[in-house]
């Protein structure tokens, strides 16, 4: 099995393709002199400006979201309820704010298998907080996203609706833009 750590050409794509694309990759986060990691296996997507979903919704600006306007490859996490972190992936080009949220995963280590099964428990397992704000995955020595040579397959795709954002109107919320493996 060759690893490769993925590029930045991999996450500057239109972003629906990036999340589909996420499933079965590895996210790795080196924490303590150890690793912890773990199959990405549902993401949601936000397409920016002109989604309602998006904090970037009508090309608003803030220091919360201004790493969005980045090249796709870097780390747009941030607090909800004042407790849960949430991990993003950058996508598109530079000055497209777009992203993916990572959902769940499977890590490697089983026995933590019921703590990433949701964002805030995922940022939890992996020991995410804000001093990942912008961490570029490209070049990190402390979290990192890998292909492992696992291809999931468009049929083995579940898309189904966002979770949680029936303020964005029905349109919005009814996109499916959330990503599972079967």
């Amino acid at each position: 099995m060759q690893i490769k750590r993925l590029a930045r050409n991999f996450y500057t794509k239109p972003t629906l393709g990036v999340a589909k694309n996420l499933l079965g990759k590895y996210i790795v986060r080196k924490w303590r002199g150890k690793k912890l990691k773990g199959m990405i296996v549902e993401t949601e997507a936000y397409i920016g400006p002109q989604d309602r979903a998006s904090h970037a919704y009508r090309w608003k600006i803030t220091n919360r979201n201004k790493v969005e306007y980045l090249a796709g490859g870097r780390v747009y996490i941030y607090l909800v309820y004042g407790m849960y972190w949430q991990l993003n992936i950058v996508t598109n080009r530079k000055g497209h704010p777009e992203c993916v949220l990572i959902r769940a995963i499977i890590p490697d280590d089983l026995e933590f298998k019921s703590l990433v099964n949701g964002p805030g428990k995922l940022c939890r397992y992996l020991k995410l907080d804000k001093s990942f704000y912008a961490e570029n995955l490209i070049k990190s020595k402390r979290i990192w996203l890998e292909d492992r040579g696992i291809k999931i397959k468009p049929k083995d795709i579940l898309a189904t609706p966002r979770i949680g954002i029936d303020y964005a109107g029905p349109y919005w919320a009814k996109r499916k833009w959330r990503f599972l493996i079967k």
